[in-house]
């Protein structure tokens, strides 16, 4: 049995990779190798769009969707997500630091500079 999370991940991956967005058919196509039923994928795309993560437009006779929010946005608010459910955010945080590479630890340097100028101006 597929996980449903796994399944919405894998059609906004679809999603993501197609930014002039998809119809439901063309989904199946592209995870053809799940071996997915084209209702299946209607209802999956059904439960993005109700979540906010997906958004669909008329063509012609059919809907062509569009994943909302980037990956690194979805990512991000991940992220964040699991540091709200810290107990101790400055200890996660600090064990998060440690546990990164050198360029992702520069990475965090800039956009932490960044994030500083900007709320300043």
């Amino acid at each position: 049995m597929v996980r449903r999370d796994h399944l919405e991940r894998a059609v906004l991956e679809a999603l993501w990779d197609c930014p002039d967005g998809l119809t439901a058919p063309e989904v199946v196509e592209l995870l053809a190798d799940r071996q997915l039923a084209l209702t299946t994928v209607h209802t999956v795309l059904d439960r993005l769009r109700a979540k906010d993560l997906v958004r669909r437009e008329r063509d012609g006779r059919v809907f062509r969707h569009r994943a909302v929010r980037s990956r690194e946005e979805l990512t991000a608010e991940a992220m964040v997500a699991v540091l709200q459910d810290s107990a101790d955010h400055p200890l996660a945080l600090s064990m998060f630091v440690r546990a990164v590479s050198k360029a992702d630890a520069d990475a965090l340097r800039r956009a932490l500079g960044a994030e500083e100028r900007r709320r300043r101006s």
